[in-house]
């Protein structure tokens, strides 16, 4: 009676939901003289009052060489101005305090616009769905919080798909596919080669190690069904 006790307990045993986002953050790079470089920040502000607040800003240190305690300072200083440091990238591990922001890494450039305001124009409807016709390459992410993600090739291991509809994936999946991202719960993963690193919907995941070996180096398709992931064979 015991052991099916513990078989009940494990089979209805809630998992931690993982869920992917993607945000933009201002990347601050002072240079010496501090001082001078924050008057530069002031000057910005007095154009712009509050245009930071509630931003995500990482600093990086990269450019310059400062003590654990000038660091510190800096932030304090910057969080006097409204400006709020989420992490910090680009320094040694050992310049940082546990009261500090965290060290962040793997931060990929991207280009943000600042947009004034302008007479409206008319615009097109956003795309509710997304293409690609080459292979997603390890280390590669594609975010596509709209719609659906359809791959022509295959996902390349360390490589990740997210997206806010269903997945699709003509060759081999060999890296991490999230889908309904944003609440979808009925969004599904199709590919026609299960070898993923991680597989989820609505932030209800599997790992290669749960995926039944049986699966494997076949076509196969993903859903849920009461809150638990299903994975089986693509007919």
């Amino acid at each position: 009676m015991h052991g099916r006790a513990d078989s009940r307990a494990d089979a209805t045993r809630q998992q931690v939901r993982l869920r992917g986002r993607s945000y933009v953050a201002y990347v601050f790079a002072p240079v010496v003289p501090i001082v001078e470089w924050l008057a530069e920040i002031d000057a910005t502000l007095a154009s712009s009052p509050g245009f930071f607040v509630g931003k995500p800003v990482v600093l990086d240190l990269s450019g310059v060489d400062l003590s654990q305690g000038a660091i510190a300072h800096l932030v304090t200083s910057l969080e006097q101005r409204n400006i709020r440091v989420l992490g910090i990238e680009g320094v040694a591990a050992d310049r940082l305090t546990s009261s500090m922001p965290p060290m962040l890494t793997g931060g990929r450039p991207c280009v943000i616009t600042r947009t004034d305001t302008q007479p409206k124009r008319e615009t097109k409807p956003k795309s509710t769905s997304l293409l690609l016709d080459s292979p997603v390459r390890s280390g590669q992410s594609i975010i596509f919080p709209d719609g659906d993600v359809t791959v022509l090739g295959s996902v390349g291991s360390g490589a990740e798909i997210v997206a806010g509809g269903s997945i699709h994936i003509y060759g081999t999946l060999r890296g991490r596919a999230m889908a309904g991202v944003n609440g979808n719960s009925s969004a599904r993963i199709y590919c026609q080669k299960i070898e993923a690193e991680l597989l989820a919907i609505d932030g209800y995941y599997q790992t290669a190690e749960e995926i039944d070996a049986s699966l494997r180096n076949r076509p196969a398709q993903a859903w849920l069904e009461g809150g638990v992931m299903k994975i089986t064979p693509l007919n």
